[in-house]
């Protein structure tokens, strides 16, 4: 099982992780330097979403302004980027548990099967 480093009593992601985030975020990079790490600021992301709190309540200890977290959140929401970087995540997770890389849902209704026409009238409930 994959445990998550602490620093300062705040979970913050793996480097495979950061790597992955770098990749599919890189492209949202702009003008300037960027004045605040990416890794923080994906820290306060995971922050926010695993405790449920409000932008407004993200903890000084980050040094990131709210309003820049929930910036470069709303971008990346818009963008898919936060959606891509969960399915890559899951799809990692899923081959290093020897599973199928992307989930598979298959719904079957029983009395659809049974009516059916091609079923014979032996086998029918």
């Amino acid at each position: 099982m994959d445990v998550t480093p602490q620093v300062d009593g705040q979970s913050v992601i793996t480097f495979l992780q950061v790597a992955l985030c770098q990749k599919l975020v890189l492209r949202f990079r702009r003008g300037a330097p960027e004045k605040w790490p990416r890794r923080r600021v994906v820290d306060a992301i995971r922050y926010i979403t695993d405790n449920g709190a409000k932008w407004r309540a993200l903890p000084a200890d980050f040094g990131i302004p709210w309003r820049t977290v929930f910036g470069y959140f709303a971008r990346w929401a818009k963008a898919d980027v936060l959606k891509r970087i969960l399915d890559q995540l899951r799809r990692r997770l899923r081959l290093r548990r020897r599973r199928c890389p992307w989930p598979v849902r298959v719904i079957v209704d029983s009395q659809s099967v049974k009516g059916a026409e091609t079923v014979s009238n032996a086998t029918r409930g």
